[in-house]
């Protein structure tokens, strides 16, 4: 796991230090997995005390929680403008599976949820939830893609997305399926399709 530590001015305002620390966080997880995402791996990497991040988080849990709730904000914005633009044909419904699913692999999200859940921090896990929820709240104003209401589309998606990120590739490997399949499978859930086609 790298700690290189990155210069930072000797003085900076309290939430941009606060966001260097959850910009460091982020690519901690990403690099080295949520175990990575410790005050002590933040603080070296952002050039800062382990009393500071204290400060600005309270404990580990904290960092993490205050990560997730970032992460689920930006997930949650960006697969939402996804959504709008499919509805209004501006863009191909296969961009939100891809983001979502993204999100929770190569970015991490679905490794921090498990870890938390792991470690017991099952409230850490509320920010994801409400921002998930706020999603399904601010497009349910319209339909969904596909022909099921957007919570259900919504529901279907995230839990895929998750289960792809923990287990897709050796669950996929397992029966003899392409690695993409859970994604094909999701973008017909979403479309309403009734089977895909090998």
């Amino acid at each position: 796991m790298s700690t290189r530590a990155t210069p930072l001015p000797r003085r900076l305002a309290p939430e941009e230090s606060r966001t260097a620390a959850l910009d460091a966080a982020r690519a901690l997880l990403i690099e080295a997995g949520p175990q990575g995402v410790t005050l002590k791996a933040v603080a070296a990497r952002v050039g800062r005390t382990h009393a500071n991040l204290l400060h600005h988080f309270g404990s580990a849990a904290g960092l993490q929680r205050a990560l997730a709730e970032r992460m689920a904000a930006d997930i949650t914005a960006t697969i939402g403008e996804a959504v709008l633009a499919a509805r209004a044909g501006t863009r191909d419904p296969r961009a939100i599976v891809d983001l979502t699913f993204d999100a929770f692999d190569r970015e991490g999200a679905g490794a921090l949820a498990s870890w938390m859940i792991l470690s017991g921090h099952h409230d850490a896990l509320d920010p994801i939830l409400q921002a998930i929820h706020r999603l399904v709240d601010q497009l349910a104003a319209g339909t969904g893609i596909g022909a099921r209401p957007i919570a259900e589309e919504t529901l279907q998606l995230v839990l895929l997305a998750l289960g792809d990120a923990l287990l897709g590739g050796p669950m996929a490997g397992a029966l003899g399926l392409p690695r993409t399949r859970a994604r094909e499978l999701a973008l017909a859930g979403l479309l309403g399709s009734a089977a895909i086609r090998e």
